[in-house]
């Protein structure tokens, strides 16, 4: 019978603080490590929180597009002529 394995949040570990130029910096223990080379950090009392910032997806960068040069008619694409083909007696 297959076992499943259970995920579980890892206990509390100390970590070291260290500085990095004018910045205090914490090494991340691999077993809390984060996904991506960019994360959120926000303050909720004395505590901490990190959490990973994740890429936008597809129609966060479309509406980001659409904020930064929207569309007007002068933008519109041009009408084209396309009538379909006629048909041929190849036989």
């Amino acid at each position: 019978m297959p076992q499943h394995r259970q995920t579980t949040t890892p206990p509390p570990k100390e970590a070291k603080l260290f500085r990095n130029n004018r910045s205090q910096a914490v090494r991340i223990p691999v077993e809390f490590e984060l996904p991506g080379d960019k994360v959120l950090i926000s303050r909720e009392g004395d505590r901490l929180v990190i959490e990973p910032l994740r890429k936008p997806g597809l129609a966060a960068l479309l509406a980001q597009w659409a904020k930064e040069a929207p569309l007007g008619p002068e933008d519109s694409f041009p009408e084209i002529n396309d009538a379909p083909v006629e048909a041929e007696d190849i036989f």
